[in-house]
């Protein structure tokens, strides 16, 4: 029961279904991000280098000279594929910079108030005096809200003489 249980507060965890949307998001946006490079982008780069077709772009390490890849694979040459693997960097690029404005707009939603600087300066933790930052509500360290005012020390109920 015990490792059922563990298992089940894993997977709702914010971070594992965060995990799994993007996973899910990340295939769907591949056929998107496939189709813009291939389709609207190397297109016109194409056109700047004498109507070339990326994939291609191949250099053949027997000498020989074949008329384009796919020829050089079916007569079995040794070949270094430059033009594909342009076309994966471009892509690559795209997703990358496809992510971060992701990314950077879902920090804008969650912290639309804080400022950078905030994130930088600390202030120190009222019962553990370690350095937190200074937006911080519980201590990371210790686990103590860090709202309130830290309890003076407590009287002892009984005095002793």
């Amino acid at each position: 029961m015990g490792l059922f249980h563990e298992f089940r507060e894993f997977t709702v965890r914010g971070s594992a279904v965060d995990m799994g949307v993007g996973m899910v998001l990340g295939a769907a946006f591949s056929g998107f991000i496939d189709s813009l490079v291939t389709d609207i982008l190397l297109p016109p780069v194409g056109l700047l280098y004498a109507r070339m077709n990326f994939e291609d772009l191949y250099i053949s390490l027997s000498g020989d000279v074949y008329p384009s890849l796919a020829a050089a694979r079916e007569a079995g040459a040794a070949t270094i594929n430059y033009g594909l693997f342009l076309t994966a960097s471009i892509r690559f690029l795209i997703v990358l910079f496809a992510v971060f404005l992701v990314v950077r707009q879902i920090n804008r939603w969650k912290k639309p108030h804080q400022h950078p600087l905030h994130s930088m300066t600390k202030k120190e933790c009222p019962y553990c005096c370690m350095p937190i930052p200074s937006q911080a509500v519980i201590c990371p360290n210790c686990s103590s809200s860090v709202e309130k005012k830290p309890m003076k020390e407590r009287t002892p109920r009984f005095r002793v003489k």
